[in-house]
């Protein structure tokens, strides 16, 4: 069996994030999703708890009919120093064989600790952008049609458009 390990802060997820999943489980029979930053919430680049974005990633996920058994959600707070990064993954998750992510760094850090880690580009992030859903919020522009249904539902539920709003405001104080 063959274990994907794929990390993202997720700050909301969107379909960008749903289609990359979707795409490695067709690679790994198994993919655990590392949800980072898991610490960090109530910030400008941070808006959502960890709780949260496991609750949307989960409910895109079954929108999207992807079964349970094949994926793994699990919190993973900064360590906030490079040299100890991939230690402190490893000791959080279960066994992986292969990572993927998109960053660089990470990449790299991985693949000299000796993993098998790969650069990925399942989606086209000049269109699929936290960044981007989040700037839309704030300027109440359309974020909806970069989020699943079922995020923009948690988003609503949670004031998720309010909260951005004011986190923008008091870092501009």
């Amino acid at each position: 069996m063959v274990v994907g390990l794929m990390i993202g802060r997720f700050q909301p997820p969107h379909k960008g994030h749903i289609s990359a999943i979707k795409n490695l489980l067709k690679k790994v029979d198994m993919l655990i999703i590392g949800v980072g930053s898991a610490q960090k919430c109530f910030f400008q680049n941070n808006p959502f708890t960890a709780g949260e974005r496991i609750s949307m990633l989960k409910a895109a996920l079954e929108e999207e009919r992807v079964e349970y058994s094949r994926y793994m959600l699990i919190p993973i707070q900064d360590v906030d120093d490079n040299r100890l990064w991939v230690a402190h993954v490893v000791s959080l998750v279960p066994r992986f064989d292969i990572v993927y992510t998109n960053d660089r760094l990470s990449n790299y850090l991985f693949k000299n600790a000796g993993f098998d880690a790969r650069l990925f580009e399942e989606y086209d992030r000049s269109v699929y952008s936290s960044t981007e859903v989040r700037r839309r919020m704030r300027d109440d522009e359309d974020w909806r049609s970069l989020v699943p249904e079922s995020i923009a539902k948690i988003i609503d539920e949670i004031k998720g458009v309010e909260r951005v709003k004011f986190i923008e405001a008091q870092s501009l104080k």
